[in-house]
This record gives C-alpha cells, structure tokens and sequence, in this order.
C-alpha cells in the first residue's frame, strides 16, 4: 500500500498542477470564442435588420419601431437595442436597455465596432452596426447581449475540467491499486464489472485476454461517444437550419440509431390512371412536414396504403421505395378493408376525434364499434413497428390523432425505444375532452410516448390539465413532465413549419407569368384583382364564413364589383362522411347565391375548384394573387398560412389570417382575423386590396424571415435533439447501474 502511496501522491500533485494551469487557459480561450461568436451574431444581425429598419425610419412611426424591436430581442441572448441618430441622440431603444450606454459615452463604440462593459445587473457585449439605406446614413444601431450564459458556460466547462480531472486521477489510482492486489485476468474482469456498474464480483475465470479486452474497448468507446456527443450539444438557435443540419443532427447524435416515421396518410399514393399507374402526393400538413425529415434521415415511413394501385407496387412485406425518380425512404404500408377503414378512420378518428379537438360546432359522433376498429387498426400498426425495428431502441415518430394507442403498445413491447408522438390538431380544454366514452384509453396510449408534443404551449398546457384530472399521475408543471405508471413522459410544444423552398425556385414561373396563367385559366382579364383560399374541404376551414365576407366585401365596396374575384381551391377530404358531404353542397350553394347577386356576363365573384392541384399549381396562384385568405374557426398550426409566404419571393401579397389558428402566434405580421365576424374579414380584404406596395413588402420581408428561420427542420432536429438527449441519459443510467435505487435518488429509496 506504501508503494501505491508513493504512485498516487505525485499523481495527484502533478493532475492539480495541471488543472491550475490548464482552466485558467480554457476559461480565457472560451471567452475569446464566445465573444468572436457575439461580433459574428452582431453582424448578421445587423445585416438582417437594416433594410427593414430603413423603411420603419422612413414612416417616422414609432409604435412600428419599438414593436420591430422588442421582435429582435425575442431572442433571449440579445438583452436590449437602442437607435442613436446621426448627432448621436438616442431616439429609440427597448425597455430593457441599460440607462448607462449613451450613444456619446466613452466607452459605447462606434460605428463597426465593438466592446464589453461591466454594468450594475453584469457583463454585456455591445456592437454598435452602422444603418444605411436610400442613399443616406441613418445613424448607428447599439445591440446589447447579455454574457451572463457565458459566465455560465464558463463556470461550467470549469467543473467539467475539474471532475475530468478527478475522475482521471480516481481511475488511474484505482488501477493503480488494482495492478498491485489482483492479477492480470482478475483486473481485466473487475474493469469490465465497473464499467458495467456490476461492482467487483465474477473476479474468478480464466478467458483469453484478447477475449476479455475487446468488450472493455467496445464500452470504453460508448462512454467516450456519450461524452462527446454531450459535449457537442449546441445551443439550436446558433444553427442554420437546413437539410444538412438535419443530417448533421442525426449522424452526430442519433448515429447509428433507426428512425421509423408512423401515421395514416402515407407520402406518396399509387392509383391507376387510364390503364397507367401514376404517382400522387397527397395535399396534407403531416406529409408536407414530415416527407423532407423522411429524406434527410431515411428509414421506414409506415402508412396506410390507400391507393387503389398501392398494393401492385411493393413487394412481399409490403414495402416500396421512393420518391420514384430518386428513391431515399421506404413505406411499409399497412392494409385495411373498407369496414376497417370506415370505422377506424372515417368513423372514430374524423366523426369523433377530429370534431371533439375542433372547436368548429360540429357535434362528434362515438360508436362502440368504431371504437372496436380504432383499437384494431392500432394494434396492426404497432405490430408493423415492432416488425420493423432492427434494434429493441430505436426512434418512433408517431403521427396524429389516428395512432393515439400505438405509442403505449410499443412501449409495452419495446421499453427501451423512445417514441416521439406529435398531435397535430388542437387539444380541447378538459370538460370537452371527457365528451368522448374512452377518453382514459386515449391518455394512457398517449402517455406511452418519450416525448409528446403539440403546435402551441396552450394546447399542451390543455393535455397536462387533462390528464392531471382524469389519471393517477405525478406531474412536474416546471419541467412539463408527466409520471404515469413508472413512465416519464416530457410534454413539449414543437411549431410545425414547412421546408424552406430554396431548392424547388428554379421550378417557379415568374411573378408575371403567375399572374397571368391564373387569370387566364378563370378567363379573367390582367388587370382583374385576385384572392385565394386553399385548404382541404372541411368545414373547419371557415369556407362559408370567407365567402360570406366576400359577399359583404361587394355588398359595402361595390367598385369592386367586376374587378375582384376569389378562387377557392378546395382539394377533395373525407367525402363518405355525411358532413363533409353536407359541406361540399354548402359550398357550392353558396358560391352559386353569391355569383347569381353581384356576377353578370364574363363575371364570376367565386370560382370554385373542388379538385387535387400538384404543388406546382398551387404555388402558382399563391405568387399570382394578390391576397389569401386562411379563415379557419380553430386550427393546430395551418401550413398553406406559411406556403403562401414562402411562395412571395417578390416580398408583396397580403395574408389574412384567423387568430384561431397556430401560425397568428408567429405570424403577427398578417391580417389578423375573426372568421366569425363577417364585417372584419370583409374590411380586412378590402384593405389587402388597397394596400401599398411598401407596406405589403415590409409585413411580408417579416413574416419570410420568420418561416425560413423557424422551417420543418428546425421543427424535426427539436424533437430529435430532445431524443437524443434523452437517449443518451438512459445510456448513462443503463451503464452506470441502477439496481439500487438510493444511488440515484441521493440515498433516499
């Protein structure tokens, strides 16, 4: 033991030594980093907002300003902004900037330039960005970051070093110690029993050390790959969201792992068309989100195979590759028969679940046998998840109100996976969810999932209400967790967006020609204003109450009579259920009614197209209309609000848009509406109408910034990131040991 003694105290002098000299290093390297990152954030910000800014100054509105303003310091590392004029005067800054930076001071930088200041509250970095436009300078723009989080960050990798250091010095003395008392194979197994967190027992054997020494590699490496990847999580408002990051994500944090992506719609649709089978993407929300996260990360998509030519595609387990010309993915789909289907998904999931989420008046309808098919159809799509993993971990995307039980039965089957469930349409609040006769059923299936997210924190403060009332449950409202038989379950909210259309603007025709082709196809002349609506069929929409509005719009600004009319594209949905039936005869009967009072010969107030449109035509009567509307009475999110701004790369167009929807929280920018009152969403039309170029080109450069920086990637990598953290805490669990639980809960069982 002297010897060992005589080992470990040098060791130990020496590891101190070189933590003292090596964290002073690192802190100041950190800080160099991080303020290099600051000056780089600074810039890009500068450059994003001075055009904007330019034409704000320019309106000398200062309501418009300080709202622009207080959007900018949204981000929560950026503490406050203030606008010093050219004579050095601060005309503008936000309630959070600090009395103490004047725009003359001493140490405020100029022009280009930057600093860090020591205020009464803590550090801050100011970089002062010049604002120039329209031929002349405007004055200088102070953006102040808070550098507390660095601080913190600093503090962190501080005990990071330390603990590595110790953890170092504890493993190389307990070898030490090991070495000395134990023989050869004997410390090759007490090793392994360590890392395995078995303690020191099976000491006895006699394996080949070769044997024994590829298995210590093998955990060695995982605990080394858990410790990197830690290390390598970022921040994700610090990266650029792109097909790429996304890949990056999943290499550097998921690598290895399967991705399996579950819902009823599938992404691609097999029919025959004239003795040919043609290939269609359906026009749904889930398949505009989820096909490019499908891309980037490959894997199984599994689906219900709804085309009548799907099942003369795939092969013998039911599997077929896509996209066709470019084949990255699998579907695995699943088949139904038509009393399966009518009662698992026209039934339950759209006469019962959908009514009951929408607040849209619709009364929901629930049978014991559609509940009996809903179950059914679960149980065969968990069944097909559970055929599918390789692995008894992998990562399950469950998708939608269609699939609420599948979550617990591949929990049940599967303890290890982590499951990401996403609700893609509204929670209601509780007393309306006890409406339906199983709703306890409902819950503990959702409750399967790792993650479960929804569009907006509303609908997910709904869901932990509800559960909080309906089930046994332990809930952690800080940390939005939910303990339910054991099982934690994290409740986060997740916007879902679309993906950024870079690649597919070569395929656009241009602004003009849109305009053009869209008037032509409605036999309309070129000077004639434009509206449109697209959505699918359903009487959530608000399609009714638009076209009412367009009846007012005539009624009280009669110019427009002969001079504007609305196009409803309206893609087929649902049509076997009585309502949706119901609604389709509304709307044309509407349409009619309104067409026979202000239409007269060559003119048509409303056309309607009640029929499937390929992207590539919708995207042409976005950039050729001159508004849309999106009306809906209650929504999750609503991704054509997004497609239409994404589409306006000429930065004009207006969006009306229902304040009952996700997207009014981000997008504040459009004209926000109450489907229901009639005489606003008239008056709102009217001023789409009469909107000047420059305001439309200011309201859309804003809301085109939002979508591109908040796409679908974003929306995935979250969900995958917050996996991957989870995944890597159960490794660690798993590999530390958790056979005695006072190890874990500091003592106390």
């Amino acid at each position: 033991m002297r010897l060992s003694l005589r080992f470990l105290l040098p060791l130990a002098l020496v590891l101190a030594g070189l933590a003292y000299a090596v964290i002073p290093l690192v802190d100041t390297l950190t800080l160099k980093w991080f303020v290099r990152d600051l000056e780089i954030r600074s810039e890009l910000i500068g450059r994003m907002v001075e055009s904007p800014l330019v034409d704000i100054l320019a309106l000398e509105s200062k309501p418009k300003l300080l709202s622009y303003f207080n959007r900018i310091i949204q981000d929560e590392r950026l503490y406050a902004v203030g606008y010093c004029d050219r004579d050095g005067k601060l005309v503008y800054k936000t309630v959070t900037y600090p009395d103490s930076i004047p725009c003359d001071g001493l140490n405020t930088p100029k022009a280009g330039q930057t600093t860090l200041l020591r205020l009464p509250q803590g550090a801050v970095h100011v970089a002062a960005v010049g604002i120039e436009g329209n031929g002349r300078i405007w004055g200088r723009l102070l953006l102040v970051h808070d550098m507390s989080w660095i601080e913190r960050r600093s503090s962190d990798t501080k005990w990071y070093l330390f603990y590595l250091f110790g953890v170092i010095g504890g493993v190389i003395s307990l070898v030490t110690v090991l070495v000395a008392h134990l023989s050869w194979r004997g410390w090759i197994a007490g090793v392994r029993a360590m890392l395995r967190g078995e303690g020191l027992i099976n000491l006895i054997g006699d394996p080949k050390p070769d044997a024994d020494l590829h298995p210590v590699a093998q955990d060695l490496r995982a605990l080394i790959h858990d410790l990197e990847a830690d290390k390598r999580m970022r921040d994700e408002s610090q990266l650029s969201w792109t097909p790429a990051t996304l890949k990056t994500i999943l290499h550097d944090h998921l690598a290895g792992d399967e991705v399996l992506i579950v819902s009823n719609r599938e992404p691609y649709i097999h029919n025959w068309e004239d003795q040919q089978i043609e290939v269609q993407v359906p026009a749904s929300g889930v398949v505009t989100a989820l096909e490019p996260v499908m891309r980037a990360c490959s894997g199984v998509w599994i689906a219900h195979g709804s085309g009548n030519a799907d099942r003369e595609v795939v092969d013998a387990r039911g599997h077929v590759r896509v996209p066709p010309d470019d084949p990255e993915y699998e579907i695995r789909r699943i088949w139904m028969s038509p009393e399966e289907e009518a009662g698992y998904y026209y039934g339950f999931a759209n006469e019962g679940l959908w009514p009951l989420c929408h607040l849209a008046h619709v009364r929901p309808v629930f049978r014991s046998s559609d509940w009996q098919h809903y179950k059914e159809i679960n149980e065969r799509f968990a069944l097909a998840i559970i055929e599918e993993a390789k692995t008894d971990n992998p990562v399950v995307l469950v998708q939608d109100y269609h699939l609420a039980l599948v979550p617990k039965l591949v929990r049940d089957h599967l303890p290890h996976a982590t499951i990401i469930t996403f609700w893609h349409i509204p929670w209601p609040n509780p007393e309306r969810y006890a409406i339906c006769p199983w709703y306890k059923e409902i819950l503990e299936g959702l409750l399967g999932s790792s993650i479960l997210g929804f569009h907006t924190r509303f609908h997910g403060s709904n869901f932990i209400e509800t559960v909080d009332r309906s089930l046994e449950t332990r809930i952690d409202r800080d940390s939005s967790t939910i303990s339910y038989q054991g099982k934690l379950t994290a409740v986060n909210h997740y916007p879902i967006s679309i993906a950024w259309p870079e690649q597919q603007r070569s395929l656009w025709l241009p602004v003009s020609e849109c305009k053009t082709r869209i008037r032509t196809l409605n036999t309309l002349s070129h000077t004639h204003r434009v509206g449109v609506g697209v959505e699918r069929l359903d009487y959530t929409k608000g399609i009714l109450e638009r076209f009412l509005a367009i009846e007012r719009l005539l009624e009280l600004q009669p110019e427009w009579i002969g001079r504007f009319s609305f196009i409803q594209i309206a893609a087929p949905s649902r049509s076997k259920i009585e309502e949706y039936q119901q609604l389709s005869r509304n709307v044309l009967a509407s349409a009619e009614r309104i067409n026979a009072r202000f239409g007269r010969e060559g003119y048509q107030p409303i056309h309607v197209r009640i029929e499937h449109h390929e992207p590539r035509e919708v995207s042409t009567y976005y950039r050729g209309a001159d508004f849309c509307i999106v009306s809906s009475l209650h929504d999750g999110m609503n991704l054509v609000a997004k497609e239409f701004v994404a589409a306006r790369d000429d930065e004009q167009g207006v969006l009306i848009l229902s304040q009952f929807t996700g997207a009014a929280t981000e997008l504040p920018e459009a004209l926000l509406v109450n489907p229901y009152n009639i005489d606003q969403c008239a008056a709102a039309m009217h001023l789409a109408l009469t909107m000047p170029p420059v305001e439309q080109r200011a309201r859309m450069r804003s809301m085109r910034g939002i979508v591109q920086e908040f796409n679908v990637y974003r929306w995935a990598g979250r969900m995958l990131m917050d996996a991957a953290r989870m995944r890597q805490r159960a490794r660690i669990v798993r590999q530390t040991g958790t056979r005695d639980v006072r190890t874990i809960t500091g003592g106390q069982a």
